[in-house]
């Protein structure tokens, strides 16, 4: 064990830490005993062990749990909350003394001896275990001895917490976003007529009222270029557009995040559904918009040190990357799964509507792969060529059947470019289909039956969803369809339901009237995890036609850790609110077949809403996005640091097809970046009620949902080969 590890032992605890562990004592007799009588850390530990155990073996299906012997969703279901925690301080005991880099704090050693720490604290007063660390441990103790139980809430209770937030198709709410507008473009008028703001293409003719010059704004505002030209890029624009509200601090840090080199970019049409004035009946419902746009400290402390979370996203040329795939370079193609890969364009694809602060690619905009100098991103004369050798890639590939074309976003290409790489994916389809008709059943190759555009576009700027673009959309598809390409997918980025505006409503109608189906993945962060927020986008969405496709825990390490909901929250989310949403199996071929009707999903949805009796379609997935593994939320706690941050042991889901390489890689350990007191914390400090998340600190045990058949690849009339290519995996 590292000197450091030793070092902390001899730290003394803190007075809060004492008055906790005497509550942990006082309510749990035979731990107290055990301590007091164990002479070392292993009597402890084996004291503490023979308790849990004797009590775990009365369970037989959760002790077979624990040995590993059962696993998957029906062998979860069964367990009892009592067995929960018996499982998790076996686990705790079974990896006592395991060092972990704990990347959250720079490849500092992390190390889990929960039981020894409860010893040194008890018999020395020392061990530098904090307050948060004692909470989780009494609270784990008092769900082992059913002092504490799991209520779950009733689908009432969960509608009620759906109704607390509004959703910006109130018309209340559209009322403010139209004052926040008029605000925005006076500003613009006044710094146009002050020759602060000179543009070609957005100026005023002389002579012009200003009420001329409102209106003509007005007329600006649904141009999406005119969103692009005018996106704020500095802290004083900013707080200038929202009438200057933001508070010193915050002025503060986002002053030090431009001067570190953090991007900064927002466009009127999005800053515009911010609060300034707030209203009564909608108090907190603009955070998860506003915790996008405004950083954080703990961002602005890692920006320069932040590592990449998705390892196969580092490639080395010549070399496989962490999944194990051989990519053409190391930023155009993307690759974890045998039958997806991500293409990114050399377009202005490759930059976003704006800069979400908890962004997965935080790593390349530090390293300035992603920018938003956009008429930097504009196509070279070399990517015409370079796009038909990308693309080469996935019509060389035996396995490769689905191309996700994304960046960026991909709806931030212009008409023309996004044009061209669509007839590109056809003809290259085209060729691949053709190919096969020389190879022998079980020797064919997959050919390509699912293309998705990824992109926040429909949310951050709604207004680039043209007649124009919707055409393109519908073309490709009309002719992809004869050449047996099935599915057609945009797939988007709401956060919260006041994002659903009547701007984004009628570019998601546009969206699905051109054939294609939009799905969602939410980012559950901590103003997204808020009990009923999520539940209510899903209905929200469901309403104008969206399905819902996952829910990702946020990622990556301390420059996230402001908006990282615990997993645990997840897990609490599907189990308690999700579930009112889970969709009955007799409706399963109805749900598989709503691809091919896009045009009527709003209807479609409803109907399936009310055959079910259900508040919204829980279509989605609650997961993490594992570093070189894939989505996941199989894991199970093996340990927790002195400072309360549980230590979490991920597997792979079970219910997809990944890379070779899972087999070799093993578990993967997540040290999450905040305890759950610390979260709890952040809940109230927003104004929630934390006993309706008591039952948070139970959670310790995930298992990933079964994939909705509707996100199944259709099968093919033949047989294809087993073989992989761009694949190596060294022994």
């Amino acid at each position: 064990m590292s000197e450091i590890v030793h070092e902390l032992d001899q730290i003394a605890i803190s007075v809060k830490s004492h008055m906790l562990l005497r509550k942990l004592l006082r309510e749990n007799p035979m731990l107290d005993e055990i301590m007091r009588n164990a002479r070392n850390e292993t009597e402890a530990l084996v004291g503490v062990r023979n308790l849990i155990l004797e009590e775990l073996k009365k369970h037989i299906d959760a002790y077979k749990f624990y040995k590993r012997e059962v696993i998957g969703r029906e062998a979860f279901e069964k367990l009892e909350w009592k067995d929960l925690a018996a499982i998790r301080l076996l686990d705790y005991i079974d990896n006592a003394g395991r060092e972990f880099d704990d990347l959250n704090l720079r490849g500092e050693k992390a190390v889990s001896k929960p039981i020894a720490l409860i010893w040194l604290a008890v018999n020395f007063g020392t061990g530098g275990a904090k307050p948060f660390f004692f909470e989780d441990m009494l609270q784990l103790f008092r769900q082992f001895t059913g002092k504490s139980k799991r209520e779950l809430p009733s689908k009432e209770k969960v509608e009620q917490w759906m109704d607390r937030w509004s959703h910006g198709l109130d018309p209340r709410i559209t009322k403010l976003r139209e004052e926040n507008r008029e605000r925005i473009l006076k500003i613009i008028i006044d710094k146009i007529d002050s020759e602060d703001i000179k543009d070609s293409k957005y100026f005023f003719e002389p002579g012009m009222s200003q009420e001329q010059k409102f209106l003509k704004t007005l007329e600006w505002w649904d141009d999406r270029l005119f969103h692009l030209r005018f996106a704020v890029r500095s802290p004083d624009l900013l707080n200038e557009l929202l009438g200057n509200s933001l508070d010193p601090d915050t002025m503060k840090v986002l002053y030090e995040a431009k001067e570190k080199g953090i991007p900064f970019f927002v466009n009127p049409y999005y800053l515009s559904l911010l609060h300034v004035r707030v209203p009564y009946f909608a108090v907190g419902a603009d955070l998860a918009i506003r915790h996008y746009v405004i950083y954080s400290k703990q961002l602005l402390n890692e920006f320069g040190h932040i590592i990449a979370w998705e390892k196969e996203d580092i490639v080395e040329p010549g070399k496989p990357n962490a999944a194990g795939w051989l990519l053409p370079n190391d930023h155009n193609i993307h690759r974890r799964y045998p039958e997806v890969a991500i293409l990114i364009p050399d377009t202005i694809g490759r930059a976003c509507g704006g800069l979400c602060a908890s962004c997965q690619r935080l790593y390349d905009f530090q390293r300035g792969n992603l920018n938003f100098n956009l008429d930097k991103l504009k196509p070279r004369k070399t990517w015409e060529e370079k796009l038909k050798n990308l693309l080469k890639y996935f019509e060389d590939d035996p396995q490769l059947r689905d191309i996700l074309i994304t960046g960026g976003d991909a709806l931030m290409s212009s008409d023309k470019s996004l044009e061209k790489i669509l007839n590109e994916i056809y003809e290259m389809a085209l060729r691949k289909k053709k190919a096969n008709k020389n190879k022998v059943n079980g020797e064919k190759y997959a050919e390509i039956i699912r293309v998705r555009l990824g992109t926040r576009l429909p949310v951050y700027l709604p207004q680039r969803i043209t007649y124009e673009l919707t055409q393109i959309l519908k073309d490709f598809k009309e002719k992809a369809i004869t050449i047996g390409i099935k599915q057609f997918v945009i797939q988007t980025h709401f956060e919260s339901p006041m994002e659903v505006t009547p701007e984004a409503r009628e570019g998601i109608r546009k969206l699905i009237t051109a054939g294609w189906i939009v799905t969602n993945q939410l980012v559950f962060t901590a103003a997204a995890s808020r009990r009923g927020h999520s539940a209510k986008l899903r209905k929200v969405h469901n309403d104008i036609g969206i399905i819902n496709y996952y829910t990702f825990s946020v990622k990556g390490y301390m420059e996230n850790n402001f908006n990282f909901a615990t997993n645990e929250r997840a897990v609490q989310e599907q189990m308690e609110e999700k579930i009112y949403g889970k969709i009955p199996e007799e409706y399963y071929d109805e749900i598989k077949d709503f691809p091919n009707h896009s045009e009527l999903l709003v209807e479609k949805i409803s109907e399936l809403k009310s055959k079910a009796n259900l508040p919204f379609l829980g279509t989605d997935r609650n997961v993490l996005n594992l570093p070189g593994v894939g989505k996941s939320l199989t894991f199970r706690t093996i340990g927790i640091t002195r400072y309360g941050r549980r230590i979490l042991e991920f597997d792979h889901d079970a219910n997809r097809n990944h890379s070779p390489i899972i087999e070799k890689m093993g578990k993967v350990i997540i040290i999450e970046s905040k305890s759950i007191s610390e979260y709890l914390e952040q809940l109230e400090d927003i104004g929630e009620n934390i006993p309706d998340y008591e039952s948070i600190w139970g959670y310790s045990i995930g298992e990933t949902e079964p994939r909705i058949p509707i996100y199944e690849y259709p099968e093919y009339d033949f047989e294809i080969t087993k073989e992989n290519t761009n694949l190596e995996i060294s022994n």
